[in-house]
């Protein structure tokens, strides 16, 4: 879909606007004072163990590669063409792939654990450490993120195939660093998964990658019919 000039400079607007809250969502995050009761736990792996600020630095990196394309379009249009065509299929993939799918998964699973046991998921005592914006800036505000980039920007899928494997070796790769973090230290990153026994937490994780998976054909069928139906409009 080919944009005219003040469209494509409001996207820009946006993208930017997404750009900085995502910044400075994830900058808080990092500076987040550790609570004494909880310092085992930032022990081995620190939050790198945590999906919540991976898909936070998903999101970052998808809405600056976002900002490059689009003030290069404005700004030097001479360059458009080169730089889309590296950046643009990076920026598809990872949005397809792992910012929509796991930002969903986030936003959804968090809400339904606290929801129905907050001590699963996020316990009272860190009430003392999180003021109330930072956990919604971290499991809430991703998610009307998510869907801003859905509908102003046309992210074309790769097929099903390696998208799939992308986010399959993705998840793998998650659920083997959590278990050696435990393994290495003791620590699970989520007290729901301390809870649960070996057949539970393998019950578990094959929900969880069904469910992520779900969300990623939710992406590319929201995508299909919301731009199919913009480029008959045009």
């Amino acid at each position: 879909m080919v944009l005219g000039l003040q469209g494509r400079r409001t996207v820009t607007v946006l993208h930017i606007l997404c750009c900085l809250w995502a910044i400075f969502a994830l900058t808080q995050n990092i500076g987040l004072p550790q609570s004494a009761r909880r310092e085992r736990e930032n022990t081995y792996g620190g939050q790198w163990k945590h999906l919540t600020f991976l898909n936070q630095i998903f999101q970052t990196i998808l809405f600056v590669l976002c900002v490059i394309i689009d003030v290069v379009g404005l700004c030097i249009p001479s360059h458009e063409k080169k730089v889309s065509s590296i950046l643009v299929p990076v920026r598809d993939f990872i949005f397809a792939t792992l910012v929509f799918p796991v930002g969903l998964f986030v936003a959804v699973v968090f809400w339904g654990l606290y929801a129905y046991d907050r001590e699963l998921v996020y316990p009272r005592e860190l009430d003392e450490v999180n003021p109330i914006w930072l956990n919604h800036s971290m499991h809430t505000t991703i998610l009307p993120l998510l869907f801003i980039e859905l509908i102003i920007c046309p992210h074309k899928y790769v097929s099903a195939l390696k998208s799939i494997f992308g986010l399959t070796v993705f998840t793998i790769t998650y659920l083997s660093w959590i278990t050696w973090v435990h393994h290495a230290s003791g620590i699970w990153a989520y007290p729901v998964l301390a809870v649960l026994n070996v057949p539970g937490k393998i019950v578990f994780f094959s929900i969880a990658y069904c469910i992520v998976l779900m969300f990623y054909f939710l992406g590319w069928l929201l995508t299909k019919q919301l731009w199919a139906r913009r480029r008959k409009q045009l």
